[in-house]
């Protein structure tokens, strides 16, 4: 007698078949103490240097000479701010997304020249219609999602962490720019950065260095 194999019920869960969980994608935050720390403060200052140097030899032959532009250093800044978050904050992705934007625009301007088409007029505000008038808690919120990138729609909970994050940023991002200022300024330079990164061989970058 030949015996038949039964079949697994479709629809009943196997021995040993465990329902795996589903990931959940969570921002998490990352703590801005973490911007204060004197290895991170040394990593993105590194990075930054490296940054500003990419976006001088990038300039063209007779602006070489001159230092970078105040807006390309700005750029080169926040989006090493932004590498540094590794996407775990809406500022961050919003700055890298922006970035990758600008180079397509870029990309296709350099491809397509004049076909640029005039824009339009923005269409005048219509008539008799009395402006809502917003509490000026509602106008400060209003403005911080401005200020803080990629929180525009954020309810007040997550901005105001993603706005204590932000701020333990540019405060890092500042003091990595002056420390950097002093060493070029030390230097005589004023456009050329240290060959040996932020610890060159001078000694007035090794003492700026050890401010970092």
């Amino acid at each position: 007698m030949v015996m038949e194999e039964e079949e697994p019920v479709v629809g009943i869960r196997q021995e040993g078949d465990e329902p795996k969980p589903k990931r959940r994608r969570t921002d998490a935050h990352p703590s801005p103490s973490r911007w204060k720390s004197p290895g991170e403060q040394r990593s993105y200052s590194s990075k930054l240097l490296e940054s500003i140097r990419h976006v001088t030899r990038q300039a063209p032959p007779l602006a070489r000479s001159a230092p970078p532009r105040s807006r390309a250093v700005r750029e080169a800044a926040d989006r090493v701010l932004a590498v540094a978050a590794k996407g775990r904050t809406r500022g961050s992705r919003a700055i890298l997304s922006s970035c990758r934007a600008l180079k397509l625009r870029k990309m296709r301007r350099v491809v397509s020249p004049g076909c640029r088409r005039p824009r339009k007029p923005p269409p005048p505000p219509p008539t008799g219609v009395a402006e809502k008038k917003v509490p000026a808690m509602g106008r400060k919120v209003r403005v911080l999602r401005r200020l803080v990138p990629g929180c525009r729609r954020l309810p007040l909970p997550s901005l105001l962490e993603e706005t204590s994050d932000y701020i333990a940023a540019l405060q890092m991002q500042v003091r990595a720019m002056s420390t950097l200022t002093e060493i070029l300024s030390s230097l005589g330079g004023g456009g050329s950065a240290p060959q040996g990164g932020l610890g060159g061989p001078s000694s007035s970058a090794a003492s700026s260095q050890q401010n970092l």
